[in-house]
């Protein structure tokens, strides 16, 4: 990809929130360990199902936010709309900054009802998932039209933005236009491994090329023998990239 810099995100982000590290880990003890160890690395955090499933979720979360830290819930809301709605109330005033929602038109208009000053990011398709993956699934669109189509609805309907791989962000930019959020995960730093099972991956510099306005990291941080100083590499690209943006 080429250094075209027109698809760079112009929105007042700090740089340093531009990267989210994905806190895939199995409990909050060690992930307090993990955040300890990357201190003013990382600013934004996500926080999955696997923390989830631990215990002491929402803890960990109020930690992260009493630490000033941004936190990004991602649970991917999917259930009759009622329950969506339900589970964005209880959510809105835990100080996240961001939540994932998946689902149909009525499940994505109840989130959005009830988000208050929540942002709200519509899963489109995950990265772990190819072309053959979808066509399993029984979906006979190419991942872009599938990706195009679901963000077209969740924002119609409320959200924020979207999750999407940074393989589809130039065109979501062509066709929606800036205003919207676009959350890249699937980054790696250098080539892919054959045996990773995130199949649609770009760079940190390509991620942002091609317009997304935050990248998710998670292994390259994580499994790093010395994670700070991935991470601190990859704000490294950041700050080149925006430059003129407030750091802090």
């Amino acid at each position: 990809m080429s250094d075209d810099r027109r698809l760079l995100s112009d929105k007042p982000i700090p740089r340093r929130d531009r990267l989210i590290f994905a806190l895939d880990v199995p409990g909050p003890e060690h992930a307090l360990r993990l955040v300890d160890a990357l201190g003013d690395s990382v600013h934004f955090y996500k926080l999955g199902l696997e923390l989830f499933m631990a215990g002491g979720y929402f803890a960990l979360l109020d930690d992260l936010v009493d630490r000033g830290k941004r936190v990004f819930v991602d649970l991917k809301f999917f259930d009759v709309p009622e329950t969506v709605g339900a589970a964005v109330r209880r959510l809105r005033d835990r100080r996240a900054t961001f939540a994932t929602v998946h689902g149909n038109d009525a499940m994505l208009a109840a989130a959005c009802r009830e988000k208050g000053d929540l942002k709200l990011l519509a899963v489109t398709a995950l990265t772990s998932l190819d072309r053959g993956d979808l066509r399993d699934l029984g979906f006979s669109v190419s991942v872009e039209e599938l990706v195009l189509s679901r963000a077209k609805r969740a924002l119609a309907h409320g959200c924020d933005g979207v999750i999407s791989s940074g393989l589809e962000a130039r065109a979501l930019r062509a066709s929606l236009g800036s205003r919207f959020l676009v959350v890249s995960p699937g980054i790696r730093p250098v080539e892919n491994r054959s045996d990773d099972d995130q199949k649609r991956v770009m760079t940190v510099r390509e991620a942002f090329l091609a317009g997304a306005d935050y990248i998710v990291v998670g292994r390259p941080i994580r499994d790093a023998a010395e994670p700070r100083a991935a991470a601190l590499a990859i704000q490294d690209t950041i700050a080149e990239l925006f430059p003129d943006t407030d750091p802090a």
